[in-house]
């Protein structure tokens, strides 16, 4: 049987052009040109495209979430210029990303690791390794009196979620003038920073051992029972209910996701949270669906892990609205510290913040 050749212009098809990187006068532009190749160089300019949607569109609340030892990695600037430009209404992150920091933000220092060294001497040193990077054990000393400053001066009259806490910390860097820092820049521009696991770090654990320490009888070590009975006034609901809130009041969401992890999870889950209580307590709210996202991270989507999965999957879970309802996702399979600095450069220079 012969085929019948079409011709992909009369069919609609949409065509790419030969990148000519002597043309591109901005990042933008760049990755405008780049939108109109394949592979990853599309999946970037794509995401550009997106992101300028999300962006522009005035009744967006746009949430980035945020996992992976970013701030280490020296990404916080980047950070600081979504939430200094609006492109972070809400920033959803990892707890360790947070306490790297603000230990980048009162002026102390990570070091490019040494292979020659073992982890054993590293231990030893005082040098905690992240892959190819070192966080000094002294530097997290200095972070835990910072917190330990902003709680001396903070009366706990009811529990406190971990917002609530991070936006005290930030507000006494932006006192201090020890900016631009992701708190401080969140406090200034009144962007709620939630941390979902906040255990799970060290500003957590600096939370805990403040509050150890100034139990009545905290060198008392032989009853643990006793020791550990007065937990902090701390409740995680608190963020979660103040999250639902701002979401709910919002005409449109959008989500921009480094990794995945706890940060989007926790995030994207509010679509679901909503329903069920729709149904299991009698409410009537609109169930809220993400209708951009941009998402940056190069975990593939075979292992079966919420870092790789696609916005597509999470239509089935009702937290996206899906393409035949408005839905615009573009997904970037690249290490964040390639992609992420390059497409809010780009955007910088669209929204005229940077000259090219």
């Amino acid at each position: 049987m012969r085929r019948e050749l079409h011709d992909g212009r009369e069919d609609g098809l949409e065509p790419l052009e030969p990148l000519d990187v002597r043309s591109a006068g901005s990042f933008a532009e760049m990755l405008d040109a780049m939108g109109k190749t394949a592979f990853g160089g599309r999946e970037l300019g794509e995401a550009l495209d997106v992101l300028r949607a999300m962006t522009t569109d005035a009744d967006c609340l746009v949430v980035l979430t945020v996992s992976g030892a970013m701030t280490i990695a020296k990404m916080g600037k980047v950070i600081c210029e979504m939430i200094t430009a609006g492109m972070a209404d809400i920033v959803v992150s990892t707890g360790a990303i947070m306490a790297h920091g603000l230990s980048e933000s009162v002026g102390l220092t990570h070091y490019k690791y040494d292979p020659s060294k073992s982890d054993r001497e590293l231990y030893e040193a005082g040098y905690n390794r992240v892959y190819d990077t070192l966080e000094m054990e002294s530097n997290l000393d200095d972070v835990a009196k910072v917190v330990a400053e902003v709680m001396d001066r903070f009366d706990w009259p009811e529990p406190v979620g971990s917002a609530e806490i991070n936006r005290l910390v930030g507000r006494r860097l932006s006192e201090v003038r020890q900016m631009p820092s992701v708190l401080g820049c969140a406090y200034e521009r009144d962007v709620p920073v939630y941390v979902p696991a906040f255990t799970d770090s060290e500003m957590g654990l600096d939370i805990a051992t403040f509050s150890l320490k100034r139990r009545e009888g905290a060198g008392n070590q032989k009853d643990l029972d006793a020791f550990f009975s007065a937990a902090p006034r701390f409740n995680p609901y608190r963020d979660l209910y103040d999250y639902a809130k701002r979401v709910l009041k919002a005409k449109r969401l959008g989500i921009f996701t480094i990794g995945g992890g706890v940060p989007r999870n926790w995030a994207q889950q509010i679509g679901p949270f909503i329903e069920i209580t729709n149904v299991r307590v009698g409410t009537g709210f609109a169930p809220p669906r993400f209708q951009y996202g941009v998402r940056i991270c190069p975990e593939p989507v075979h292992w079966g892990g919420l870092s790789g999965c696609t916005y597509a999957e999470g239509v089935s879970w009702g937290k996206f609205l899906s393409p035949e309802e408005g839905g615009r996702f573009a997904e970037v399979h690249c290490d964040a510290t390639i992609a992420w600095p390059i497409l809010i450069r780009a955007m910088l220079e669209d929204m005229g913040e940077l000259k090219p």
